[in-house]
Order: structure tokens, then C-alpha cells, then sequence
């Protein structure tokens, strides 16, 4: 019994190390604000080796993060226009949307066109977005705001509301939206009672967890698909996006990017970069 359990243990012990010396890559993206450093998911495998493929060949080179959005994200690797290729041969990658890749601050994923002309979701062959966004309250997260609305403008026509009524108009009138939308959601549980409707939605404590600490983009989530994460750099990122934009949320000044991909093995990532890969992986 002693042998058998030593065998087992050193087995266990060889797994582990085996794990923890595989190799992986990390993507390098250098820009005149610095270097961001991303890791891609292994569970999302056509983005993944898209995007090295891209990163490796020297194609994302010389393109821009051309559209920024401070508080929500940068959007760059406009590689088909930058090699002029028509539009209509732009190549697409199928959508690989899994519910534990989601849209907190640091991820990034695929940029793609609308549902109307894409409703299977499928991404772009090379622009990508890293998540900026911001931090939620939970009241926030599981409120369904498409019901909430409709049921407050009913609510709000009830004669025993004439000064909710008036301070909706008055932050309207305003254009004081986000306060609109605070107000909104302080009324719901009243507005559920007085109505009998349910005016939330159920979201994951993982993605609550998330999006009330760290922060993202959750109205993104189950649409696009999230592939990778930045490791280091998300500052840099956030200076991206504080750039003065022209038309389309362009930067005035362009920002350029550069990539590289660097093998690096597991144990290494996590030392130098702190990043924790999941279970399995």
C-alpha cells in the first residue's frame, strides 16, 4: 500500500510540474503610450490562433486603435483595410461565445458586425477590443432595464405620482441620464409591488463579483466573443482611450501598434504577471 501510495504521489508531482513547464504564448502590444500584455484562451482555439497567426506574420503592424471610448473600451487591428483588401473578402471566424468568458474590465474580444447582418455572431478576422467599462452596484446588474423602463413610464402616469413625474421631466429635460437611470432603479421593488411584475434578471455571482469590483462591460456579454485578457498594461489602455477623437471616435493623433508573440511557460506567466490560469488549463 505504501508503494502504491508513493507511486500515485509522484505521479501527481510529475503532473504538476509537467503543467506548470508547458508553454504558452504571451502577445506583446507596444504603443507610444506603452506596452500592454495579453494571454489567449485556450478554449476559444480559432481566435486564438487567428490572432497569433496575425501577430506572428507582422500584419497587425502599422495599424491604429481607431476607435477609443473612455470608461468602455479600445478597438484596434484594422488589418484588411490597412492591406486594402474589398470588403466583401474580409474573412470571419465563428462565434466561440462560452458563459465563463465574459466582458470585466482587461478582456479582450472579437469586433463583429450588427445581429441584423449577423445573427450567427460571427467575428471579425482581425479587429479586437480590450474591455475598459466601469464598476456596477449589483442593483444595477440584475435590474432588466428594457421592463424597468416601460413599467416606470406607467408608473409614473399613476395621479399619486405627479412628483416622481416631475422629477422625471426635470432630469429629461436635463438630459441628465445617468441620474434618470438611478432614479429608475431606486423605484423598482416599489414599482414591482405596486404593478405584480418582476422587473429583474438572474446573472452569475462570478460576473456580479466581477462587474462590482473590477469593473467591464456587461450589456456586451453572451454577444461577442471574449478571447483573451490583458496580463499587464490595462493602464496603458486606459490612456488609449482618454485620447482626443474625431469623427467615429478616432484619435487625432494616431496610435499605432506594434506585436509581438513571446512563448513563455506557464509557472513563468504567473510569477512574472501574477495571472492565475483556471483549473485544467
Amino acid at each position: 500500500m505504501i508503494k502504491y501510495c508513493a507511486f500515485w504521489g509522484i505521479l501527481a508531482l510529475g503532473l504538476l510540474m509537467s503543467c506548470a513547464g508547458q508553454k504558452e504564448q504571451i502577445v506583446r502590444i507596444d504603443t507610444r503610450h506603452g506596452e500592454i500584455v495579453a494571454i489567449l484562451f485556450d478554449d476559444t482555439p480559432a481566435h486564438k490562433n487567428n490572432f497569433l497567426d496575425l501577430a506572428e506574420s507582422g500584419r497587425f503592424d502599422s495599424t491604429e486603435f481607431h476607435r477609443v471610448l473612455p470608461d468602455f473600451m479600445i478597438q484596434g487591428g484594422d488589418v484588411f483595410t490597412k492591406e486594402e483588401m474589398p470588403a466583401e473578402e474580409w474573412p470571419t471566424l465563428p462565434a466561440e461565445i462560452l458563459p465563463h468568458h465574459f466582458h470585466k474590465k482587461g478582456m479582450i474580444a472579437a469586433a463583429r458586425q450588427g445581429n441584423n447582418i449577423n445573427p450567427q455572431k460571427r467575428s471579425s478576422g482581425s479587429q479586437f477590443y480590450i474591455v475598459l467599462g466601469k464598476v456596477y452596484t449589483q442593483d444595477e446588474l440584475i435590474t432588466d432595464m428594457a421592463k424597468l423602463q416601460a413599467a416606470f413610464m406607467q408608473y409614473v402616469q399613476l395621479q399619486s405620482q405627479d412628483n416622481l413625474r416631475q422629477e422625471y421631466t426635470r432630469l429629461y429635460e436635463l438630459q441628465e441620464f445617468d441620474s434618470l437611470t438611478n432614479l429608475m432603479i431606486s423605484k423598482r421593488k416599489e414599482i414591482e409591488q405596486s404593478l405584480n411584475m418582476k422587473l429583474t434578471k438572474d446573472m452569475s455571482a462570478e460576473r456580479i463579483e466581477a462587474y462590482t469590483t473590477v469593473g467591464g462591460t456587461p450589456h456586451l456579454d453572451d454577444e461577442y466573443t471574449v478571447f483573451g485578457e490583458v496580463i499587464s498594461g490595462i493602464d496603458v489602455a486606459e490612456k488609449i482611450a482618454q485620447e482626443q477623437r474625431g469623427a467615429r471616435d478616432k484619435p487625432l493623433n494616431p496610435v499605432y501598434l506594434k506585436m509581438s508573440v513571446e512563448p513563455m511557460t506557464k509557472d513563468k506567466i504567473t510569477k512574472e504577471f501574477g495571472y492565475q490560469f483556471p483549473n485544467g488549463n
